[in-house]
Parts: structure tokens; C-alpha cells; sequence
């Protein structure tokens, strides 16, 4: 009975060992520097909510901005919703267009805004982007929406907050899609090999979909049969162990 333990334990571990045979950026090489890509900026969409804030030296001048937000509903929480024109309405200014622009220069361009009315004569202006949102599908842990908190999330990132990628995922099916100038664009990856790291899409942007593309059927069914393997020997191990210290009492 004992040889028999030992015999189950064996194919348990080589069944676990056999369906975590994947490793991530496998070129890498120990010790190399690798120079990290410069990020593209990102730029406002419609269906962007904003945080917009207007100060100054003399914070008496930015009550106005302040008080009218507050009027019209807009708080840090909800901020400005960029419309389907890809407007936003701001206090005391109106309509202002800001979809295609970066976060600098829609800070820019309200500034001068404020110059032009005569309201402030040094207006600072900051803007966050208040809803960072992107889609994963396909196979991964756990598909979903996912919004962060911050503007800088990394391909390795979604994959990771989204459980990692499945056990049949293809791992070179790894896509982005983006949408650019009204157009889709679909970026394609690796995941294991670094270039990935010099991908135009490795830094998301807001509403961009990863879709992890699974195996063909063939390689599906070799995943199925090794997961069939792991639980058909993790379950055989304690049923065989309870019938040998069973199987004695009965005899007696």
C-alpha cells in the first residue's frame, strides 16, 4: 500500500509540474539593462469623466469656478463628462471641445480660456482623468471591466488584476484593441518573449479591449486531459489512503 502512495504522489506532482510548464518573457537575460519605452500620452475621449480644478496666487479670484461646479452638480467624484461631441460644459466658460487633446494641452487651453474672459490673470489648471477603465476577455481568470485609479496600467498589469492567463490560453494571441481617429487598431503580442515591452499598446489607454485568444481544439484537449489527470490523482491519493486505514477495521 505504501508503494502505491508513493506511485499516486508521482503522477500528482507530474501532472501539477506538466500544466504549469508556461514561463512569461522567457528571452530575458539576467543582468542585461533594458531601456524602458517612453509612454505615449494619453488623450481625452468621449465618455471621459474629468477632474478639473482652477487655482491661483489669490484663491479669492478661483471661488467663481469653484462655486459654479458646485452649483451645477460637478464634484471631485463625477467630474466632467466628456459628451458624445466630445464637449465638456465648464463654469463661466461653456462649451470648450476637448476630445483629441492631451491633459496638457487641455490644461493649456483652458487657461487661456480664463486669460481671454479676464477672470484670472495666472490661472493654474489640473485635470485627472477620473474613470481609467479597459476590458479583458477571453482566456483569463476572471473577465470583466476593470477601473484603476490611475492612468498607468501595463499589458502585464490587466493581465495580472484579470487572474492571470488561463490554461488555454494562446500565448502568442495575445491582442489590444484600440480605437484611433474612429477606427479600430488591434495590436498582437507575445507574451513570451520581451518584445512585448516595446509594444505601442504595453501602456493601456482608457476603454482599449485585451483579448487573450485560446488554443486551438487540439491544444485544448491536451489541456483538458492534464487537468482531467491533476484531479482524477489528487482525488485517488486521500480515497486510497482512508480504504487502507478502512480496510483493516473491517477485516477484524
Amino acid at each position: 500500500m505504501k508503494k502505491i502512495h508513493l506511485l499516486l504522489l508521482s503522477v500528482l506532482l507530474l501532472s501539477a509540474c506538466s500544466a504549469n510548464r508556461v514561463t512569461y518573457l522567457r528571452d530575458l537575460e539576467e543582468g542585461y539593462v533594458y531601456p524602458a519605452e517612453v509612454r505615449s500620452e494619453l488623450t481625452i475621449q468621449k465618455a471621459d469623466r474629468l477632474d478639473i480644478k482652477v487655482t491661483c496666487e489669490n484663491p479669492e479670484l478661483a471661488v467663481p469656478f469653484t462655486k459654479a461646479a458646485e452649483e451645477s452638480g460637478v464634484s471631485s467624484s463625477n467630474g466632467y463628462l466628456v459628451d458624445t461631441d466630445g464637449n465638456i460644459v465648464f463654469p463661466l466658460l461653456g462649451t470648450l471641445r476637448l476630445e483629441g487633446m492631451t491633459i496638457k494641452e487641455a490644461s493649456k487651453f483652458i487657461r487661456l480660456k480664463i486669460v481671454e474672459g479676464n477672470y484670472i490673470n495666472e490661472p493654474i489648471v489640473n485635470i485627472e482623468f477620473l474613470n481609467f477603465k479597459y476590458t479583458v476577455l477571453g482566456a483569463v481568470g476572471s473577465k470583466g471591466v476593470f477601473n484603476s485609479e490611475s492612468d498607468r496600467v501595463t499589458l502585464l498589469d490587466a493581465i495580472a488584476r484579470a487572474g492571470d492567463l488561463a490554461a488555454n490560453a494562446k500565448l502568442d494571441g495575445i491582442c489590444v484593441i484600440r480605437e484611433v481617429d474612429g477606427d479600430r487598431k488591434i495590436f498582437m503580442h507575445d507574451i513570451r518573449t520581451k518584445d512585448i515591452f516595446k509594444s505601442e499598446a504595453y501602456y493601456l489607454q482608457q476603454n482599449d479591449i485585451v483579448y487573450v485568444q485560446p488554443r486551438y481544439k487540439k491544444q485544448d484537449a491536451e489541456s483538458r486531459t492534464i487537468q482531467y489527470l491533476t484531479l482524477a490523482s489528487s482525488l485517488i491519493y486521500p480515497i486510497s489512503l482512508i480504504l487502507s486505514l478502512t480496510l483493516p477495521n473491517l477485516k477484524k
